[in-house]
């Protein structure tokens, strides 16, 4: 029997969603310019450990950092902030995705390093907060998740344009059971949304040399919200001259990244938020998993680099987190130096990485006592990088993998 106040509740808990994300739309049409980091002495870099595993890799990471970025320290052109309280248990003990007083000193960084936090779900014990990562990509409007994937001797080099702030995740922990019987989750895709992320896909083919940009969507079947998202890419493409683009849908996407014969035509791939978050994990895969893929969460005014992958809360239990591998996180800092500026630092961060997890492999993480340690893999990395010839050694692995 359906109830009249059931329906009528519903009703007005969806309104109060369509009021908040019409009053986030207000906001997007007046946002401003890209931060120019030249023009900022020092660059705060803020180091938040996270759950599980976080910590562990975090303390491995910053001291890649630090000592890449030894000469900016010490002339004051970059500071490293390490920011407490950012654990689930501290955000379950306040309700809150991000405390206060944590989003107060994250938003005195210009850019964070952020290892693994837990995001609860259903049965798992804790309360029903939102998920840190969405928590920071909404205060701090990082619409864009960019990952990239490069596998040399397969001819890939992919780099995604996940949309950060819409989709599903944006309402997430706003569902409704209606009735027993019947749950409604919400989808929100905006025109302004959209049109961000996709420009920023184009406009990173335009820099780097590519000439095609991949958009992916279900919109046969997702007709209104994904509609509206190949409505932006088929706008915005007007603007690039030279840029191609086409369509694909999501479902055989998955598959096209694992066929031999696709993989190589895939250049820059814009997808609203979900779908964006399933195919960078299976891309990560392909490259050798996703302990060895970073991230990027930019907008314009903040960026927070990342692991992709979890917090290994079972590693921690078992006392295994000094053997987490720290290469996801390590791989978000080359990614963090190059948003700042420090380029050349970047890129040599990314083929070291490269050389020892993927070819070298002189020291192997297993994630247990018959593998390297988080710190033993840091002081190799540390010395590759520093290696004058480490750009040549990336060059012979990859033409001798090839």
């Amino acid at each position: 029997m359906v109830n009249a106040k059931q329906i009528e509740s519903a009703k007005e808990h969806f309104g109060t969603v369509l009021e908040q994300q019409l009053a986030r739309v207000e906001v997007l049409k007046q946002e401003g310019d890209w931060t120019d980091y030249s023009s900022i002495s020092p660059i705060e870099i803020g180091m938040l450990g996270g759950d599980g595993i976080g910590p562990s890799i975090s303390d491995e990471t910053q001291k890649v950092m630090e000592y890449l970025l030894r000469d900016a320290v010490s002339s004051g052109k970059v500071n490293f902030r390490v920011i407490e309280g950012l654990t689930i248990e501290n955000r379950a003990a306040k309700m809150q995705s991000i405390p206060d007083d944590v989003l107060v000193e994250i938003k005195k960084c210009h850019v964070t390093l952020k290892g693994p936090t837990h995001t609860p779900e259903r049965g798992d014990g804790w309360p029903n907060i939102e998920s840190a990562n969405v928590g920071m990509r909404k205060e701090l409007d990082l619409f864009a998740n960019v990952r990239p994937v490069r596998v040399p001797k397969l001819g890939i080099d992919w780099t995604f344009f996940r949309e950060n702030t819409e989709d599903l995740y944006a309402v997430g922990s706003q569902g409704i059971n209606v009735t027993e019987d019947l749950a409604i989750d919400f989808r929100v895709i905006t025109t302004q949304g959209s049109r961000r992320i996709i420009d920023a896909a184009f406009a990173h083919a335009k820099r780097t040399g590519k000439n095609l940009v991949t958009i992916v969507t279900k919109a046969n079947i997702v007709k209104t919200t994904d509609g509206k998202f190949l409505d932006m890419a088929r706008e915005v493409s007007e603007n690039y001259p030279g840029i191609e683009w086409d369509g694909w849908y999501i479902d055989i996407m998955t598959a096209a990244l694992i066929n031999p014969a696709r993989q190589t035509q895939f250049q820059v791939l814009a997808l609203p938020n979900l779908y964006g978050d399933i195919l960078t994990d299976e891309a990560a895969q392909i490259q050798g998993g996703v302990g060895t893929a970073g991230s990027a969460n930019i907008g314009k005014r903040y960026g927070m680099f990342e692991a992709i992958h979890g917090s290994a809360p079972r590693m921690v239990a078992e006392g295994r987190a000094q053997y987490a591998d720290p290469s996801s996180l390590v791989r978000a800092g080359a990614m963090l130096l190059e948003h700042i500026g420090y380029t050349d630092l970047g890129g040599k961060l990314h083929k070291a990485l490269d050389i020892c997890g993927l070819y070298e492999r002189k020291l192997v993480m297993t994630g247990r006592d018959t593998g390297s340690t988080s710190a033993a893999f840091g002081e190799y990395i540390m010395k590759t990088v520093e290696d004058p010839n480490v750009e040549a050694r990336w060059d012979e692995y990859v033409k001798a993998e090839a």
